[in-house]
């Protein structure tokens, strides 16, 4: 719990950023860490609060009070155990959570938080400095095969509980490199690539089997994994994104967000795009369509480029700068933030519903239709839109980036083969069904094939991903043995 006075005696400090001027210029990650002395001081402020909500926060439920202690006391190597014993990797939710957990610190009634997410990166990093990660090798193997389709978060933590257990994994690929979203999606100045090469040669080193450029249900029939395999875990992702169909939407320069990010973090990469296949924002009016983390991603990107301009906009109400905790904590609440890309540099617009994409002569996009609209609480108590009249406008814009999240899995190849062949079942949302408790915890209609993250909870955070590959990692070992020693 730290020091018991020490919310008293030291003020939250948080980990700076290099200036904006200095930072667009490159794609390197831009965070200042925190000195030691200054990490303990902040761990010291974990209170003896009673009930620490900030579990409650986290979807792994790690155990924050006990590393923020471990911390304070200079025990840095013991706290890695701790913050591993529930989270695969923290390096990643150090970086791109957008830490629930102190939302749920009984300090942010005050708006002073304990800075969890900036101590549990300083964990993770120290404990790779130092040389204190090494691979866990199984002392048994029990024979049993298992396929992991889908190398994002939750299909890498899935692969590395399992192998551990002893179990021989493999992970299959439809991209050139692993990591799913984390590796294209996210920006490389948010997040360093190397970090997920780092973990790849652990879980090799561990026997995970890595197969990239294999696409699942359109190179490799599922059936042949069904038929070589033990088990197999369904972690592809939700990656259909939600489309906007208004007129105008098929002119040049419209394009769904995560086509522009992929292409760019290729590049950064060191991998050859074609300038025919690049989006650049260079010299742009930039509209990015959608208020969320990839939005904010494209915003970072595009000044990064040399957009001429910049604008965000999002459908709903501006968000209050505040909440009120009387009503929300410990709960996440509905409050404005600006995220470091908005920091860079961009106009932000609410209540605006895109009507047309006007074009040029050579069908360029060129200009949005726009109108403005409310919000207003219906008889039943839903929320209902409606456009302010005269409200309509026009918006200058070459480049037009889609950000409004992903609907559900795609359906062609995987899907649609499981449920041709085997009657796999999808949930309203269109996500592959499969519950989270019970006896058939993560398992599908179909016998032997289970899912985890966002393919099975739709679009959601790094940190869910990791909880759902962990807890399926059980539930697959438990069907395989008959019990399991896994957490759950």
């Amino acid at each position: 719990m730290g020091k018991p006075t020490g919310f008293m005696e030291f003020d939250r400090r948080d980990r700076g950023s290099q200036p904006v001027a200095d930072r667009i210029v490159h794609y390197k990650e831009f965070v200042v860490p925190l000195n030691e002395g200054d990490l303990r001081e902040q761990a010291a402020r974990c209170m003896d609060c009673g009930i620490p909500f900030c579990h409650q926060g986290c979807p792994v439920n790690n155990i924050i009070p006990d590393w923020n202690d471990l911390v304070y006391r200079g025990d840095w190597r013991q706290a890695i155990e701790v913050l591993h014993s529930t989270n695969n990797f923290p390096e990643f939710t150090g970086r791109i959570c957008p830490a629930p957990c102190e939302t749920s610190c009984t300090l942010n009634i005050a708006d002073t938080p304990v800075t969890i997410k900036t101590i549990e990166c300083a964990i993770i990093d120290r404990a790779w400095a130092e040389g204190w990660i090494k691979p866990q090798v199984p002392q048994r193997r029990t024979g049993r095969r298992v396929a992991v389709v889908g190398s994002g978060p939750a299909g890498l933590a899935c692969a590395q509980q399992l192998a551990r257990a002893g179990h021989q994994v493999a992970i299959y690929e439809k991209a050139d490199r692993i990591g799913g979203l984390l590796r294209y999606g996210i920006p490389d100045f948010k997040l360093d690539k190397r970090l997920i090469d780092r973990r790849m040669a652990q879980m090799r080193t561990e026997g995970v089997e890595f197969h990239t450029n294999t696409h699942v249900g359109v190179q490799v029939p599922i059936a042949e994994l069904r038929a070589d395999y033990d088990a197999v875990v369904l972690a592809g992702g939700s990656e259909q994104p939600r489309d906007l169909p208004v007129p105008g939407r098929a002119l040049a320069g419209v394009h769904f967000a995560m086509d522009f990010l992929t292409r760019n973090s290729r590049r950064v990469q060191g991998l050859y795009v074609p300038a025919s296949d690049f989006i650049s924002a260079e010299g742009r009016d930039v509209l990015v369509i959608g208020g969320g983390d990839t939005g904010s991603d494209c915003i970072g990107t595009s000044n990064r480029h040399g957009a001429r301009s910049v604008t965000q906009v999002e459908i709903l109400d501006r968000p209050p700068e505040r909440e009120n905790k009387a009503l929300t904590w410990p709960d996440w609440p509905n409050r404005m933030r600006t995220s470091s890309s908005q920091e860079e540099g961009c106009e932000r617009m609410w209540n605006f519903a895109t009507k047309a994409f006007i074009g040029d002569e050579q069908g360029r996009v060129k200009a949005v239709r726009y109108a403005r609209v409310r919000w207003d609480r219906a008889a039943d108590g839903r929320w209902q839109m409606s456009e302010i009249p005269g409200s309509e406008g026009e918006l200058k814009a070459d480049l037009v980036l889609l950000a409004m999240g992903f609907v559900h899995p795609v359906r062609e190849g995987l899907i649609a083969d499981l449920q041709a062949a085997a009657g796999l079942e999808l949930d309203p949302r269109g996500n592959v069904r499969a519950a989270t408790d019970g006896e058939a915890a993560y398992q599908t209609s179909v016998p032997g094939v289970f899912a985890a993250g966002d393919m099975r909870r739709g679009q959601s955070l790094v940190v869910w991903a990791i909880r759902e590959g962990r807890q399926c990692a059980r539930a697959v070992d438990e069907w395989l043995m008959g019990s399991s020693d896994l957490p759950s």
